[in-house]
């Protein structure tokens, strides 16, 4: 049967098209021959895909969206029909791991197949993985997915299998993240995998989602890795991602639930990481009421996280560690109280380390890290817990959160570098002599465990790690006020000035009218190249370098003005470009405000790039590398070439430059210039003035600082004489 015409939306053709939606609302007005709609409502009308495509191929603008995109689109058009017959959104990951396999050469041929031909290689290929991916044996793909399996298959040749495997996963990721069960940001991963003392071989994590933490201890040297997730397009995610990224590790991948149907009952692993869902009232309370796991205490109903840390625990060998991601009411709730007390007095708690609001999802939520160790039998006997709260301190886990236009929180400049060195720190501090840990106030403390035993037995590392009065010299305070007010005085002098050199007029009734280009237009043209850094084998892989002896410039490095800060033997092999001075760096995922983009200098030049960072290296004679970062990086063109909806990935390509003559882009390349340094300068001073602020409002309130006031007024309060 025929099978029905697909329809777009007005924000579909702008993603095809490379433009704003506001260009779509001024082609509908002003051009008779733009498309009618063909379905929809007055306020959401519905267009015909191919009348669309063959309109937008007459002006020049078929080609603009990235493979990704095209990915995306055709995915959100698959018929009813289609879905129907088997073709799901998740069958089609399996088919990824299959197409990164191949050459792109093959799959350049592939997608030059008649569909019935194409069909049946696709359905040959995900027959194949049915040993290493759940749910791949018994796939078949209908007629109509032909369209499809093409995009998917340019995507991974020409952006990678993992960006193929993030626009597979949106949709599914979404509804995860409404039940509960959240992805966990790289950076996180690898902190709760470097709190694993040593290298475990055998790695398990029971609620793997995504694979993100199972890919943080294969970076750490696990050969062994084993996940369960309830979500099927979750393990299959998992599965395709870790056989991409950890190829000469072991990968089993199963799906269903580990508390109800643990499927490896008879695994002894070396390590546990996991990152369960939060919140979960029906978590099998009543069925396993007398599981042998509760060796700690049977958990409340209400404490579905009590229950994943002692599955956990269970699944340890004598002295195997475990590092589970838990939100901070499991530390206090009175429910939960007695198991809490039970993992402490047997020494199976070792640590608790406290991270700033918007580290992951639920950003709102400053999330906890519990590092639990299964007790050996005989062993030594552990006398004290370590608490750290990494959002303290003079500006060491600072966070920015930004809104957005809508009130939602988006994060910020998050410090992960000096999150993990605080943590890290005191951890191997701590293990290495527990008895020996030397406390600081405020950051990291080891509390006797006959301590954490009472009525409560809160672990919140806040009120932990709180100072008190007599951890804090006076003197040594007021020196840290001063030092800190004459930062904030010098940074407030050097915002002044940037200030007065940020001037402009208002521009005549032309202004802003100019002929734009694309990014991939100008890159065609020669005026600049777009490079990035490739995990695998695409033909852009020619263009990078990998050196263990280099930084990485990373995206929090752009987001927070510093100088490259990253680990080269984070990129594991991957081809990353060196950057040059004059180079644009932009920010490959959108954020609601602050820096998109910066201009490499000196202090970036020679180091590598990062996975999240687009590289556009201008042509010095046509184009002026502050007037392409200041175009590039504005909001319009970042929210127009940006697709996606939990996150948003900016599409370098679809990103539009005006065409100016050079002499006049280097006129507005110094303005650009100008407003990156009063950015700049105004971000420094708020960071000094929230430190002064706090050392003030401590030293006050602690007693360590007294205001400058009337003396005898000073004196009547000492003498018990102030206002009731």
């Amino acid at each position: 049967m025929p099978q029905p015409s697909a329809q777009v939306t007005a924000a579909e053709i702008s993603r095809i098209a490379g433009v704003t939606r506001a260009t779509v609302s001024n082609w509908r007005r002003r051009h008779d021959d733009f498309p009618a709609p063909s379905g929809g409502t007055d306020s959401s009308p519905l267009y015909d895909l191919e009348t669309v495509r063959a309109w937008l191929a007459a002006r020049g603008h078929d080609s603009a969206a990235s493979p990704s995109e095209e990915l995306r689109t055709t995915l959100r058009l698959r018929t009813q029909s289609a879905q129907s017959s088997g073709g799901g959104t998740s069958n089609l990951l399996s088919l990824v791991l299959a197409a990164a396999r191949r050459s792109p050469g093959e799959l350049t041929a592939l997608t030059e197949l008649p569909d019935a031909d194409l069909i049946t290689r696709a359905d040959r290929a995900v027959t194949e993985l049915a040993d290493v991916v759940p749910g791949a044996d018994g796939v078949r793909f209908p007629a109509a997915d032909a369209t499809v399996l093409r995009a998917l298959f340019l995507c991974v040749r020409d952006e990678g299998a993992q960006a193929a495997l993030g626009v597979l996963a949106e949709r599914e990721l979404e509804d995860s993240a409404a039940s509960g069960a959240y992805q966990t940001p790289a950076p996180f991963a690898d902190l709760a995998a470097r709190l694993i003392p040593s290298t475990p071989a055998r790695v398990l994590d029971p609620a793997c989602g995504s694979g993100t933490l199972l890919a943080a201890a294969a970076r750490r040297g696990a050969s062994e890795l084993y996940g369960q997730d309830t979500l099927p397009v979750q393990a299959q995610r998992s599965a395709v991602s870790l056989l991409l990224t950890a190829p000469e590790t072991t990968v089993t991948v199963r799906t269903g639930d580990s508390l109800r149907a643990d499927a490896f009952p008879g695994l002894v692993a070396d390590a546990v990481v996991c990152n369960p869902p939060y919140g979960d009232r029906d978590w099998g309370h009543d069925e396993l009421a007398y599981d042998p796991r509760w060796a700690y205490g049977v958990p409340a109903r209400a404490e579905s996280e009590l229950a994943w840390v002692q599955h956990a625990l269970a699944h340890l060998a004598p002295g195997g560690y475990a590092v589970m991601i838990l939100p901070p009411a499991t530390a206090s709730r009175a429910s939960g109280r007695r198991v809490r007390r039970e993992l402490v007095r047997s020494g199976a708690l070792r640590a608790v380390v406290a991270l700033p609001a918007g580290a992951a999802p639920p950003l709102h939520v400053g999330l906890q890290i519990w590092v639990l160790q299964r007790p050996e039998p005989g062993g030594e006997e552990r006398k004290s817990v370590l608490f750290v709260d990494t959002g303290s301190g003079s500006g060491q886990g600072a966070l920015s959160v930004t809104r957005t236009k809508g009130g939602g929180g988006r994060t910020g400049a998050l410090d992960w570098a000096g999150i993990t060195e605080q943590a890290l720190t005191a951890w191997e501090a701590f293990t290495k002599d527990p008895d020996r840990f030397t406390d600081e106030p405020g950051r990291a403390r080891a509390i006797p465990v006959v301590d954490l035993l009472d009525d409560v037995a809160d672990l919140t590392p806040t009120r932990q790690v709180r100072a008190s009065r007599s951890d804090v010299d006076p003197a040594d305070l007021a020196a840290d006020l001063d030092s800190a007010r004459e930062g904030l005085l010098r940074a407030a002098g050097s915002l002044t000035q940037a200030a007065r050199h940020s001037d402009c007029v208002a521009a005549g009734a032309s202004g802003g009218e100019w002929r734009t280009a694309t990014a991939s237009d100008l890159a065609r043209g020669g005026a600049l190249t777009l490079l990035r850094t490739t995990p695998d084998t695409s033909p852009e892989a020619g263009h990078g370098v990998t050196s263990e002896g280099r930084f990485v410039l990373t995206g929090e490095d752009i987001a927070r003005g510093t100088g490259p800060t990253g680990d080269a033997a984070e990129l594991r092999g991957a081809a990353a470009p060196v950057i040059a001075e004059g180079d644009v760096l932009v920010l490959a995922v959108a954020r609601g405000e602050g820096p998109m983009a910066r201009v490499a200098d000196g202090k970036d030049a020679g180091a590598l790039l990062g996975p999240q960072v687009h590289l556009f290296r201008p042509d010095p004679a046509r184009l002026d590398s502050w007037c392409l970062a200041g175009f590039l990086s504005a909001e319009e063109n970042i929210t127009g070439a940006s697709t996606g909806t939990t996150v948003l990935q900016v599409s370098p390509g679809r990103l539009r430059v005006p065409l100016l003559p050079l002499a006049v882009q280097r006129t507005y390349g110094e303005a650009f210039r100008r407003v990156h340094d009063l950015r700049a300068q105004a971000h420094q001073a708020s960071l000094l003035a929230e430190e002064t602020a706090r050392l003030l409002a401590g030293g006050l309130t602690g007693g360590q600082l007294t205001p400058l006031g009337d003396t005898a007024a000073r004196a009547g309060c000492a003498d018990g004489d102030s206002a009731q």
